[in-house]
């Protein structure tokens, strides 16, 4: 192959992104490398929370088509915003080595959560974030914010927020955590990442000599890390925009896992973690979700569906 065509949604951090797998690709086969943006309908539609309009596939469905169409070979995500399942003749080929998965709290008045005042404004589109933040801080208002990472900090910066919660991840890759003059990362044990946080997913069409060029880019520990993540929101049907939270980090031989899933206004939610051996990593996430299967996930996300359709 001659020429290898990336399909990249058109914002910063989806070109920073599909930049970096590029010059990845080049280095390592010598061979020209293209990338054909375009625009998604969750770049789009702007107005409208996620949990509204379709949820995370908002963001993959063009590139998708693109692919189908032979018009790319590979889409680069955010692995965060990947679905669970893939249409018939696409894969998920390569899992990069990950940056920093957690969220964190961004203020120019404020240096951390518990420094907010009662009914401060806080923006995020997650209903993962709102939830968490809520268990922690219920005084707070949290407002629907959509945008790409720059025009949320224009619009903090603007004064429409006290707060936002953006990922680590997307900050230090545009270099935009020196922009703002409090960024603090929140600790596993307070706000539990998006499944596949941090990394970057490598959408391909499925053949041997696509897959074969890309599979140089696949990182172990991510993979470990994210197919426990995956697996996990795949077994709970979580594909659809609810609040779930799942993070396995490897230490060692072992991999910690803490998960949570729960109601948007954070009345009602679910907790735990796990420390496992890192080669029992294939069937844990599977199993970590029966668990709060058993103590009443499904009833709990069930609910979460109604909350969101009926605006919250």
């Amino acid at each position: 192959m001659k020429k290898l065509i990336i399909a990249t949604r058109k914002s910063a951090l989806a070109m920073w992104q599909s930049e970096f797998i590029k010059s990845q690709i080049e280095a390592k086969h010598g061979i020209s490398v293209k990338l054909s943006g375009h625009k998604t309908k969750g770049d789009v539609i702007l107005d409208t929370p996620l949990a509204k309009i379709g949820g995370k596939g908002l963001f993959t469905k063009e590139l998708e088509e693109k692919m189908l169409a032979r018009d790319a070979h590979i889409a680069v995500h955010s692995l965060k915003d990947v679905p669970v399942e893939f249409p018939e003749g696409l894969i998920l080929a390569a899992i990069s080595k990950r940056e920093d998965p957690r969220d964190a709290f961004v203020s120019e008045k404020f240096s951390a959560l518990n420094e907010l005042p009662k009914g401060a404004k806080v923006g995020t589109t997650s209903l993962r974030r709102r939830m968490q933040i809520l268990i922690m801080r219920p005084d707070l208002e949290i407002i629907s914010l959509r945008g790409n990472v720059n025009t949320r900090l224009k619009k903090l910066k603007d004064g429409e927020f006290d707060a936002i919660i953006l990922a680590v991840a997307g900050l230090k890759r545009l270099n935009l955590d020196k922009e703002v003059k409090f960024v603090k990362p929140f600790e596993f044990d307070e706000l539990i990442p998006a499944m596949g946080q941090g990394a970057l997913g490598i959408e391909a069409i499925d053949e041997a000599q696509i897959l074969g060029i890309i599979d140089f880019l696949n990182d172990q520990n991510s993979v470990i890390e994210t197919t426990i993540e995956r697996d996990f929101v795949l077994a709970l049907n979580g594909g659809c925009q609810v609040p779930i939270g799942i993070n396995a980090h490897v230490e060692g031989k072992n991999v910690k896992v803490r998960a949570i899933v729960g109601l948007p206004d954070g009345s009602k939610f679910l907790r735990d973690e796990r420390e496992i051996s890192a080669t029992d990593y294939k069937k844990f996430g599977a199993e970590f979700a029966a668990e709060f299967v058993a103590k009443g996930a499904r009833e709990i996300l069930c609910e979460a569906e109604k909350m969101v359709e009926n605006g919250l």
